[in-house]
């Protein structure tokens, strides 16, 4: 099955992972359980969307995301039981696609000919240039977000961009609900440390 990928489309209050019908998702598991390609077929069109937004914000690499994405539904068709219901659908989802994208970021990573891509699947014709230099024809989010590490960038979407609690980012991530409290607050620390250096001062503004 082939979509077309916008990860960078806002996804409405009623689309986050925080308003899924859990219910629905579990029914289609037990069928996808049962080899019912139809009930996969549904699954993955729902999952789709919100996976390519999560996914590219891990990896910040647009053309990492279909991949990820078909690895990510390739285990949910050939091994559904690994799905006990103790947890949401979405969940174990979200937590198989963050293993597959940090796997392929970091083969992207040991590649000695990687292009740094932008969200507008651009190529970065100079990826040192100062932050003040790259926000020229940039969206300033987009900058300030790039340069996260992929934790922080993970727990910043699944936040806002998704809607999850932190005691689910903790499940998706595999680690202590501290831990990801403490990935935002250094986040937040640095994203508005950023902000303050990308925006520039008002013309005519005297700040003496």
């Amino acid at each position: 099955m082939h979509m077309t990928v916008d990860p960078t489309i806002s996804l409405s209050d009623g689309q986050t992972a925080s308003c899924i019908d859990d219910h629905r998702d579990r029914k289609l598991m037990t069928g996808i359980q049962a080899r019912d390609i139809g009930a996969f077929e549904t699954l993955y069109s729902s999952f789709y969307r919100r996976l390519s937004r999560f996914v590219f914000q891990v990896t910040r690499q647009l053309d990492m995301v279909e991949d990820v994405i078909n690895e990510t539904m390739l285990v949910v068709w050939e091994k559904p039981e690994t799905f006990d219901y103790t947890c949401k659908v979405s969940t174990w989802i979200f937590g198989i696609a963050y293993r597959k994208a940090l796997k392929v970021s970091a083969k992207q990573a040991r590649s000695a000919h990687a292009v740094p891509i932008d969200e507008f699947g651009e190529e970065l014709a100079d990826s040192k240039a100062s932050p003040a230099r790259q926000v020229e024809g940039e969206d300033l989010l987009s900058v300030a977000l790039e340069s996260l590490p992929q934790d922080q960038r993970a727990v910043i979407e699944l936040t806002f961009g998704q809607g999850l609690r932190y005691q689910e980012i903790a499940a998706i991530l595999d680690c202590p609900e501290n831990t990801v409290k403490t990935r935002m607050f250094h986040a937040r620390k640095k994203l508005q440390t950023l902000f303050r250096e990308l925006t520039p001062e008002p013309a005519g503004v005297d700040m003496s």
